[in-house]
């Protein structure tokens, strides 16, 4: 195991993203650099937002509030424009947003910001809808969301009525074109498919996702899909599970870059996606035990941030962060 560093705090960290070798939290309004030494970079947003999503680009970000119905779309320190979401069931899960780069440069913002159950996509900076013209509506209420790496698809974590949470992936070109397709099954097949309760998911890259699942099933057939508590990795391209593995422990949130993959519940884990092996945990970084992205208010999302290098975990504490050296690849990781 390798040690982790503890860089002392004035207040509990909100959220976390790093910038090159320091770290941000953009709703205190604070910053820590590469010393490890802190300081303020705006006045901070108040208590009302709680969370924060960056774009790629690291131009945009918005703060939120998780199990709120209000965000701010900001530019630096310029708030750009003020977001919704319906407030119905709004404080039974997380705030559905996301911030990404199209293929062609253009930057752009994914939400829910007048359904639960429709998503719309429009540009960051205009405010601009891209996905105008008639919509359908599903009975999935859309959370989670995050836009892959090439800015081609859309990952949502959402859940349904029962409630049971579910994974959905949708072709951002195709919803451009026919906005429809955003209320449509989206590009995952049903065959195979997934036959347990999606706990989390997040990209790997731009073809791959890793999604977890909990206890919970829809039937037992003897079928090559996802089943109770597993872990596996869907390739788009090839349309099929590369990995499927059974995994003894609760696997929370997910982070992940290229082929490292942080679980985060009770304590940080790093998990070898070919096999759901654990190769390193550090039990003395506690996080909170959340499930999925809906339930209780009292169990906040964990808040930690992954380096764009892979090679440390920064997860905040009651009076610090602690910044996690994880191991090299080469030390055991699966390529």
């Amino acid at each position: 195991m390798r040690p982790v560093e503890s860089l002392e705090t004035t207040a509990p960290a909100q959220s976390l993203v790093w910038q090159d070798d320091g770290l941000v939290d953009l709703v205190g309004g604070r910053a820590w650099n590469s010393a490890g030494v802190e300081h303020r970079t705006v006045t901070g947003y108040g208590s009302a937002f709680d969370r924060s999503v960056v774009c790629s680009s690291g131009r945009y970000s918005v703060v939120y509030a998780e199990r709120g119905t209000r965000a701010l779309l900001v530019q630096g320190s310029r708030v750009v424009r003020e977001l919704t979401r319906s407030d119905y069931h709004a404080d039974d899960f997380d705030y559905p947003v996301a911030l990404g780069v199209l293929p062609d440069g253009r930057e752009i913002l994914v939400h829910c910001p007048e359904e639960y159950n429709v998503l719309h996509i429009e540009e960051v900076e205009s405010g601009e809808r891209l996905t105008s013209g008639p919509r359908g509506d599903k009975d999935v209420f859309h959370s989670r969301l995050s836009v892959s790496q090439d800015g081609r698809h859309l990952l949502v974590a959402g859940w349904v009525w029962h409630p049971y949470g579910v994974a959905e992936v949708f072709d951002l070109e195709a919803a451009l074109t026919d906005p429809a397709a955003l209320d449509g099954p989206g590009v995952l097949p049903m065959e195979p498919g997934i036959d347990a309760e999606v706990e989390s998911a997040c990209w790997l890259d731009h073809d791959r996702l890793v999604v977890a699942t909990g206890e919970e099933f829809l039937d037992d057939e003897e079928v090559p899909a996802l089943g109770p508590r597993e872990l596996g990795v869907w390739s788009l391209s090839e349309r099929r599970w590369m990995h499927r593995s059974r995994v003894d422990f609760e696997v929370g949130t997910l982070l992940a870059q290229g082929s490292r993959v942080i679980s985060l519940y009770g304590h940080p884990r790093l998990i070898d996606i070919t096999t759901g092996a654990v190769l390193a945990e550090w039990p003395e970084v506690a996080v909170t035990r959340r499930e999925g992205a809906y339930g209780a208010t009292h169990v906040p999302t964990p808040v930690a941030a992954l380096h764009p290098d892979g090679t440390r975990l920064a997860v905040a504490q009651t009076g610090s962060i602690a910044v996690i050296q994880l191991p090299d690849p080469g030390d055991g990781q699966a390529p």
